[in-house]
């Protein structure tokens, strides 16, 4: 299963990834750009999670606000 997020939605939701990550910055957000796995490595880089645990994090945050996108229309 794909765990990236649409460009579109991207744009609406990203902000609200440092919000519940308040170490990832605007330039970070530009980089992952709705990429689960460079969200991943982010979580790697700046919080020290071992890959597994960031992976996870990672796909559980995309799959969260891809759904909510779904609810709302």
């Amino acid at each position: 299963m794909n765990n990236d997020m649409p460009e579109s939605r991207w744009k609406q939701v990203s902000s609200q990834i440092k919000i519940f990550w308040s170490r990832i910055d605007d330039a970070d957000l530009e980089r992952i750009g709705g990429k689960a796995e460079r969200l991943a490595g982010v979580l790697q880089h700046k919080y020290g999670y071992i890959k597994q645990h960031a992976e996870s994090q990672s796909i559980r945050w995309m799959r969260k606000h891809r759904d909510e996108q779904a609810i709302e229309e």
